[in-house]
């Protein structure tokens, strides 16, 4: 069954193909226009999307010498997102679906996301807790099967977007995460002391609002040549406070749950400062394992809806042409 998978919710436009399961393409085009902005514009963002998602699908099923007329079956994310680029994803697979004559299958963006540990040789037993780490949400999830219950979310800003804004008051370019994890690898975690925060009367939430802040009034505190000077260290201990605030949260939700398979996922799995200090949890619980998704699989791709909407697909589901993009798609609000 050869699977076509569409991913445009944010400015990533990304095509990917699947094959019984296989990955053979996973074409990502990311959008450069909105550098300059520091931030995505959602217009350029959904007028890029038309630009480019024809030559990224046309190249994806080239790398993976497959013919349009071969595919199976389509899955595209319908949301979360930006309205006017999930429109344009969606309106595409509806089109290929019609043409050809094939079921498509609508994918909520953050379930992609739980799939990316799924493809290639990682073999997750259930039940297991995913952390969801992205430029737009953070979150912990008990998983079992396609039963999803969320654990834990941010009251405010998610990890991802700390880290842009971070990296905006450093006078840092967009994506900032990238950026302060470059510097960091030459700065000292330690300097500076920023704020690991917790949520009251909700243990299991994340906040990363304050941590924005105290770095904002840190940098206020400091001239141009020290921050320039003292660049490394900021980046560093702020980045440390960001990643020891996902590991605190999930250290107790491991020793409460007593769940020892962890995925992680997102964008910010792709930190490696984050991925060193996750592991070190498995010197505390030696029944724990954690996976992460390859690099190339954190970030928004076509490859985790395509693996999404291949497990649907051999279940006999399918969308209604009437699918409608959902900009505030959610999995699950049901709490422990």
């Amino acid at each position: 069954m050869n699977i076509l998978g569409i991913e445009t919710s944010c400015d990533e436009t990304s095509a990917a193909i699947i094959k019984d399961g296989l990955l053979l393409s996973n074409v990502v085009y990311s959008q450069k226009i909105h550098v300059k902005y520091g931030g995505v514009v959602p217009e350029y963002a959904s007028r890029e999307h038309e630009k480019n998602l024809l030559n990224t699908i046309t190249e994806a099923l080239k790398i993976a010498k497959i013919d349009l007329n071969n595919l199976d079956a389509i899955a595209v994310t319908y949301g979360p997102g930006l309205l006017g680029s999930l429109l344009v994803g969606l309106n595409m697979a509806k089109g290929i679906s019609i043409g050809l004559n094939i079921p498509f299958i609508g994918i909520n963006h953050m379930e992609g996301h739980l799939f990316a540990n799924l493809i290639g040789k990682n073999k997750l037993k259930h039940p297991y807790i995913c952390l969801l780490v992205s430029g737009g949400h953070t979150q912990i999830w008990n998983v079992n099967d396609t039963d999803y219950k969320l654990i834990s979310d941010s009251i405010d800003d998610a990890a991802g977007e700390a880290f842009d804004k971070g990296a905006k008051i450093l006078g840092l370019k967009y994506p900032g995460g990238p950026e302060i994890e470059k510097l960091a690898c030459d700065g000292n975690p330690e300097k500076y002391k920023f704020p690991r925060p917790n949520v009251k009367n909700c243990k299991y939430s994340f906040s990363f609002s304050g941590l924005k802040t105290s770095l904002l009034y840190k940098s206020k505190d400091m001239s141009s040549k020290e921050i320039n000077d003292s660049m490394a260290d900021l980046c560093a201990s702020y980045q440390e406070a960001i990643i020891d605030t996902l590991i605190i949260k999930l250290d107790l939700v491991i020793c409460e749950q007593k769940i020892y398979n962890i995925s992680i996922a997102g964008g910010v799995a792709a930190n490696n400062r984050f991925r060193f200090k996750t592991n070190l949890l498995v010197n505390k619980y030696p029944d724990l394992i954690v996976t992460f998704p390859e690099v190339k699989l954190c970030t928004d791709n076509a490859a985790m809806i395509a693996a999404a909407g291949y497990h649907k697909i051999l279940d006999k589901q399918a969308s209604d042409y009437d699918l409608k993009a959902d900009p505030n798609l959610s999995l699950d609000h049901n709490r422990f």
